[in-house]
């Protein structure tokens, strides 16, 4: 049960910080991170696609299809968003440089969820 919510939780991470935050474009402040890193001129385009990769990432994490990869994927992909955004756009993350403690959490718990799934079909 708790490897079922801990799952449920993150995939609704991924499904809000995608279609909320990006798709929607409810919080501007993604597509200005977008846009300092990749170029005003496309900001647009590639927060929406970004935004539905993180709609499918949630999809994923629900199917299970995949499980460890998915976990790798997840954490590759925070682990670079958040260097990148650290290191080129501080002043735009919602809490500054302690961003990286909250995806290293996330990263955390994303790896923790997995071996514990692990160890249940063990």
């Amino acid at each position: 049960m708790l490897h079922k919510t801990i799952t449920y939780l993150i995939a609704l991470i991924w499904f809000t910080n995608g279609l909320i935050c990006k798709v929607l474009g409810l919080v501007p402040r993604h597509q200005a991170i977008v846009a300092q890193i990749l170029g005003v001129e496309h900001a647009y385009l590639f927060t929406k696609l970004i935004g539905v990769s993180e709609v499918l990432m949630s999809f994923w994490i629900v199917s299970k299809w995949y499980r460890k990869l998915n976990a790798i994927v997840q954490c590759v992909i925070i682990a670079v968003m958040n260097t990148l955004e650290f290191t080129l756009v501080p002043d735009l993350l919602l809490w500054g440089k302690w961003n990286s403690f909250f995806a290293l959490l996330l990263i955390g718990f994303i790896v923790w969820n997995e071996r514990y799934y692990q160890q249940l079909e063990s």
